[in-house]
């Protein structure tokens, strides 16, 4: 039952005054993990591995997608690590404040940054590596303005691995992930890969397994896959979004069929989610082409159910 509003201003002022605001879990709050306020409310943001060809290839940069997002109207843009020059390594703070600057001059927010890491890794010294490298672009979204860094468990394990030992240390990595962000006031956002988690089920198991209130998931809508309803598979699992992948593709028993938008705002908006909305298109074709096609989609419903 929601407690009434003074009730839970006098819990939260609790909470900070005996220092458990900073360890409060995910499970000891049932329908959802996260405190919101007013209606739901979607905020438009682009993706950049839209544009994944065209950024490896060095047809365009960042820079390119900031005018383009502002052209078009997009609230934020969410640049992935890979893109910006010398990853894995990261970027200089000259580098790093340009583009903050950039965003700001044109109105934009930085919704997210990303990397890539695998929790699966049986070598430790690798699994450390791989944190160490979530700690370094923590600091990178905290200087770039970013509230959130997106991460992987990862791999499908091999024949013969021991599941439940896996799952272990992606709970242990997402922990220490979490702990690290919270120090420096960036999320930590578990994207569900249909790799070694695919069912909602498996996800919400590890983000209560860790119940930190610094790690959320981004929810993929393309990689439930393993499901004969993905907008039910959706619907499990938003309550622990923090950010989305919006993608044109949702898939049902591997089949991909065409994502309804309008079932997926549904969602989101029944579910009093507010923040960040990345649209992220995939595959062969022009992707300015299919960015604007998609985004004027989605904007079309959103103002019909507005």
């Amino acid at each position: 039952m929601a407690f009434p509003l003074k009730r839970r201003q006098f819990l939260l002022k609790t909470a900070f005054a005996t220092g458990l605001i900073g360890t409060f879990p995910f499970r000891g709050l049932k329908s959802n993990p996260f405190e919101r306020y007013g209606p739901a409310k979607l905020k438009l943001s682009l993706n950049t591995y839209s544009f994944n060809s065209m950024l490896r290839e060095g047809k365009i940069d960042l820079f390119d997608l900031v005018q383009y997002c502002a052209e078009k109207g997009f609230s934020a843009v969410d640049p992935t690590g890979y893109y910006f020059p010398g990853y894995p390594e990261t970027p200089t703070d000259n580098y790093i404040n340009k583009f903050k600057r950039e965003v700001f001059l044109n109105g934009l927010e930085v919704s997210g940054t990303g990397v890539r890491n695998d929790f699966t890794q049986p070598d430790q010294q690798n699994r450390q590596a791989d944190l160490q490298h979530i700690k370094d672009w923590i600091l990178v979204a905290s200087k770039m303005g970013a509230p959130l860094l997106r991460v992987f468990a990862r791999r499908e394990l091999e024949p013969g691995r021991d599941r439940e030992e896996a799952k272990k240390w992606v709970i242990e990595g997402l922990r220490k992930s979490a702990e690290f962000g919270e120090q420096h006031g960036v999320m930590i956002a578990l994207q569900n890969h249909n790799e070694f988690l695919k069912t909602a089920e498996e996800v919400e198991s590890v983000l209560k397994a860790v119940g930190h209130p610094w790690l959320g998931l981004h929810l993929d809508i393309g990689s439930l896959q393993s499901t004969d309803d993905p907008y039910q598979e959706i619907k499990k699992l938003v309550p622990y979004a923090i950010t989305w992948q919006i993608k044109e593709n949702v898939y049902r028993n591997g089949a991909a069929e065409e994502t309804d938008y309008e079932k997926v705002i549904k969602i989101a908006k029944e579910s009093g989610y507010r923040g960040y909305f990345p649209l992220e298109t995939l595959g062969a074709g022009d992707p300015y082409v299919k960015v604007e096609r998609m985004i004027n989609k989605v904007r079309m419903i959103l103002d019909k159910m507005a």
